[in-house]
């Protein structure tokens, strides 16, 4: 027997403070870990959005080559057969777009420097080519072609002109040669801030354009206004 505030070994001991249960409302304890992960030293070594598109990519790889091996007919051989065509996309897109640059080109002006005759750019453009410098050989030989009209007086000599607007305002008197024109200012723009490479075979072209207007008659200016109607 004992009594309600008897101590034996069957009685009820009291509760002090300390035994109460801390119950955190839901609401703040939420804030609280919310407050706690927004800290910076948790994302410290999370992977920035180029490398989790890398992991991506390289998943996709890897999900492309497990279903070949299930797929394709000799396993190893359609793992290599799909290698070959991934290698093959990548190359043709390298050599489609160029090197990866980190800011996109600008475009720009087609003369970078002091005013200079078209003699003194075929020169330049001639040691570029003699040298095997194409990039800069078929730079300097549209800017002797952009020159030689100007010194014409077929392109009013305007500083700013890109190759761009050049080769359409000298297709307007030389139409037979506006195609040409265009090509070559694709080419200057894709070596001068496309981060592409040239050859031997654009200089060429090039040169031969050159060599083409020096000697083409332009239409009258009503006869220019008349093609471009």
């Amino acid at each position: 027997m004992f009594t309600a505030g008897g101590t034996g070994t069957a009685g009820v001991r009291a509760r002090t403070a300390d035994d109460v249960p801390v119950d955190t409302p839901r609401v703040p304890a939420r804030d609280a870990a919310e407050q706690e992960l927004s800290n910076p030293m948790y994302r410290e070594n999370e992977p920035s959005a180029f490398q989790r598109a890398l992991d991506s990519f390289w998943g996709w790889i890897d999900d492309l080559f497990g279903a070949a091996s299930g797929a394709a007919p000799g396993g190893v051989v359609g793992i290599l057969v799909v290698a070959l065509l991934v290698v093959l996309l990548v190359l043709g897109l390298w050599w489609r777009l160029g090197t990866p640059q980190r800011t996109p080109p600008a475009e720009g002006t087609l003369f970078d420097d002091g005013p200079r005759s078209a003699a003194e750019h075929r020169a330049a453009a001639e040691t570029h080519a003699a040298a095997r410098r194409w990039n800069e050989a078929v730079q300097e030989r549209m800017r002797a072609v952009v020159r030689s009209l100007e010194e014409r007086a077929l392109l009013d000599p305007r500083p700013g002109r890109t190759a761009d607007e050049a080769a359409a305002e000298a297709g307007r008197p030389l139409p037979d040669h506006a195609a040409r024109l265009r090509a070559a200012a694709r080419e200057f723009d894709d070596v001068t801030y496309g981060g592409r490479t040239t050859d031997e075979r654009a200089y060429r072209r090039l040169s031969e354009l050159d060599t083409d207007l020096e000697r083409a008659k332009p239409l009258l200016s009503g006869a220019a206004r008349g093609v471009a109607e």
